[in-house]
């Protein structure tokens, strides 16, 4: 076989890979919007839910599920991009941090709902917060975490040494460096990696159920952070297998079209920003 018949070959099966990947795409976006679209409406996106009557709105879970993304982001981010700060630049390397990169990246192919049980019985049960918006919090940010330490110490290691070099070389400290030079140089890559996290959030609900309840405050919106929290991908799981509402099939599709919907506007909303910072930094190239 020629070298030319192989990439023929190679070329082929790669597009064909492609639009594969583009049709199933297609279909499950024509498939949930197709059945969902139609049961949108402004009353159903900000009314409240109803246990038995039909025509309830998901408005307190759609708010939950903004509020839990926050504070579990606030709780992560810090921690998660400090960590990889630390791994890409302070750690020597040695067995030590080794198995620290090898616990992080165990950490990170955990299932979520073990992350949900080990929620439930460290936040709800030992520190009594019950089930509560902080103990699903907490716990989404425990899923986040070896995700972000991850993320942050490849886009820091895959910054050119030469900018390290030449900041010291300016006489700047470490951690000037670090502010002016690595984090805005490793900023489109750390902003993929919190897209990520943030959609893998917003879509949870293994996690909330065991910590954050299947129940809402009756006041919207409520910051209360000790009140139950059901989320948009709780509510849908719920309405689907144990409501007993009339329309339940129907909040189910809507629930599922908006909840796709709202994780597609927020990737977009991260995604066109970090594309360009990226073009910025790379010179308008």
């Amino acid at each position: 076989m020629t070298s030319k018949t192989t990439d023929r070959i190679a070329t082929i099966f790669f597009w064909a890979t492609g639009l594969i990947i583009v049709l199933l795409l297609a279909w499950f976006l024509i498939r949930i919007l197709g059945d969902g679209l139609p049961m949108l409406s402004w009353n159903f996106i900000t009314g409240r839910p109803s246990e038995v009557r039909a025509g309830g709105g998901v408005g307190p879970q759609l708010f939950n599920s903004f509020y839990i993304l926050f504070l579990s982001l606030l709780f992560s981010l810090p921690i998660g991009i400090g960590a990889g700060v630390y791994l890409a630049i302070y750690a020597k390397k040695n067995q030590f941090t080794d198995f620290i990169r090898v616990s992080v990246e165990a950490l990170a192919s955990v299932p979520s709902i073990v992350f949900g049980l080990f929620g439930f019985l460290l936040f709800v049960n030992w520190m009594g917060l019950k089930f509560s918006i902080l103990g699903g919090s907490a716990t989404l940010a425990l899923l986040n975490l070896p995700v972000l330490v991850r993320v942050t110490e490849v886009a820091l290691r895959s910054v050119p040494e030469s900018y390290w070099e030449a900041s010291l070389a300016l006489g700047s400290t470490q951690w000037q460096a670090i502010r002016k030079v690595l984090l805005p140089a490793a900023l489109p890559s750390l902003m993929t990696g919190i897209t990520l996290v943030a959609g893998r959030a917003l879509g949870e609900s293994a996690i909330l159920i065991y910590t954050a309840g299947l129940s809402v405050s009756r006041y919207l919106p409520d910051f209360n952070i000790f009140s139950m929290g059901e989320t948009l991908s709780t509510h849908l799981w719920y309405v689907q297998s144990e409501a007993i509402v009339p329309d339940a099939k129907n909040i189910a599709k809507g629930s599922a079209a908006l909840l796709l919907l709202v994780v597609l506007a927020f990737n977009l909303l991260i995604a066109i920003p970090s594309r360009m910072i990226q073009k910025k930094l790379s010179g308008g190239k």
